[in-house]
């Protein structure tokens, strides 16, 4: 077990060494140069975010692409002069998620709070190395914000844009589907648990970050452990995995 969890740490950190990388939220060329563009529109990315709940994430992710579409633009200046009555229209007009009058509303309150504290600019929540901590606990003053999308923004920070951060204590792994299934497999979790206590289980496995094990989680998960037929042989785990099937 502990050569298990050495391999999928060093998996883990290696996928965080890896040079910056446009990150592929949508799939949408466009789309995804809007939510890399950190330096023009980092209010993107925490819109992003903030949508990325009870749909599939690459529609969640293409909300902010489709509103700049229909404004033609998506300068927080110009974002900011929406009413709330606006928003819900757009929202309800193009459908864009399923909880679209929560949606708007979500929305219409991170532009205000953007502007208000941030002064227009969203890049200020993670400047000058701040601790895990305080990026979560920014994130989660956001209207609608819980700690998986929180934690999730933060590891996306430090994991893929390469932010600097003072440590990585805070940032928690965010037990998908995935994530759940493969942590189940190979034993670090009872097929019982709930995923509350999977984020207590990579605390305890990793307390300096428990989110190292997210991305290569996820990826075993999308990959080889899937619900059915897994494909064990392909797995680089696959001579270490008990296999809890």
């Amino acid at each position: 077990m502990d050569r298990l969890l050495q391999k999928l740490k060093k998996r883990g950190h290696d996928l965080v060494s890896l040079p910056y990388k446009k990150i592929e939220f949508t799939k949408n060329e466009e789309s995804d140069n809007l939510l890399n563009d950190l330096e023009r529109y980092p209010h993107a990315f925490v819109i992003g975010c903030l949508m990325d709940r009870q749909i599939r994430a690459n529609r969640a992710w293409l909300i902010p692409y489709k509103i700049k579409k229909i404004l033609n633009g998506f300068k927080i200046q110009d974002l900011y002069q929406l009413k709330l009555s606006d928003v819900r229209e757009i929202f309800k007009k193009n459908a864009f998620h399923r909880l679209n009058e929560d949606m708007a509303k979500i929305f219409y309150l991170a532009i205000e709070k953007i502007q208000h504290k941030y002064n227009g600019n969203a890049s200020e929540i993670w400047e000058n190395n701040p601790s895990s901590a305080t990026i979560v606990r920014k994130f989660l003053e956001f209207h609608g914000s819980g700690p998986k999308i929180s934690t999730m923004a933060a590891n996306t920070l430090y994991r893929d844009f390469k932010i600097p951060m003072k440590d990585c204590y805070s940032i928690d792994i965010s037990p998908d589907r995935h994530v759940d299934r493969v942590f189940k497999r190979i034993g670090f979790a009872h097929k019982n648990d709930k995923r509350e206590t999977i984020i207590y289980i990579a605390r305890d496995l990793n307390p300096k970050y428990p989110g190292i094990f997210d991305l290569s989680c996820y990826e075993i998960g999308a990959n080889w452990c899937k619900p059915k037929n897994p494909i064990c042989g392909n797995c680089y785990l696959f001579q270490l995995c008990p296999r809890h099937i």
